[in-house]
């Protein structure tokens, strides 16, 4: 019989990657979390990063981190501890992905290990694949394991209606695909976790 913690819904973290003015990301996350909401195993925590602002000095090694980075830390570190797997929603900045992605991304290090990661980006003709791609290579570097599927929306703007929906099945189809890999990882990975704690 499976335990009570392989029966628990899957704590999925949302992090929004953009905080530019007139940022594009809220539509994004918006039609995610629609996804989200419709899967009876998943619970999701929107962590948007431009209501929730990380320093961008990080201290030397060693060091005391600059005044109010406890309390900074405090409204998104427990969050993704908590967390049993990652979406992240990122646009595409110069073929890669926005700086305060990447502030909260290093401000952080234990909370990604063991952790699968899956990616809903969007952008211009490249839908910010190649921001997917280089997220691909850091999330390796902290341990995270980050699912094949994606969901990218080339021409952003133009693939949404005004209220918000997505009219075209394959995209559905992607959201699914990529949730049902993010759902496989989280449940194999917190099982071989409870097991046997990952290895610091």
């Amino acid at each position: 019989m499976p335990s009570t913690s392989a029966l628990a819904p899957l704590r999925v973290a949302v992090l929004v990657g953009s905080t530019r003015e007139g940022r594009f990301a809220p539509v994004v996350t918006k039609w995610l979390t629609g996804h989200l909401a419709q899967r009876e195993d998943l619970r999701t925590d929107v962590v948007d990063l431009a209501e929730t602002p990380l320093p961008t000095v990080l201290p030397a090694f060693g060091q005391e981190p600059p005044p109010g980075t406890a309390e900074a830390l405090a409204l998104v570190s427990p969050r993704l501890a908590a967390a049993d797997a990652f979406i992240l929603v990122t646009p595409e900045y110069n073929h890669s992905f926005p700086a305060a992605l990447k502030n909260a991304v290093d401000w952080h290090n234990e909370q990604w290990h063991g952790k699968p990661v899956a990616f809903v980006s969007y952008g211009g003709l490249a839908g910010g694949l190649r921001a997917v791609e280089q997220l691909r290579v850091v999330m390796a570097e902290l341990n995270a394991v980050t699912v094949r599927n994606t969901v990218s929306f080339h021409n952003a703007y133009g693939a949404f209606a005004a209220d918000g929906r997505v009219d075209d099945p394959a995209v559905d189809t992607a959201a699914k695909a990529m949730l049902d890999q993010l759902t496989w990882w989280a449940h194999a990975l917190r099982d071989a976790k409870a097991a046997r704690p990952y290895p610091a």
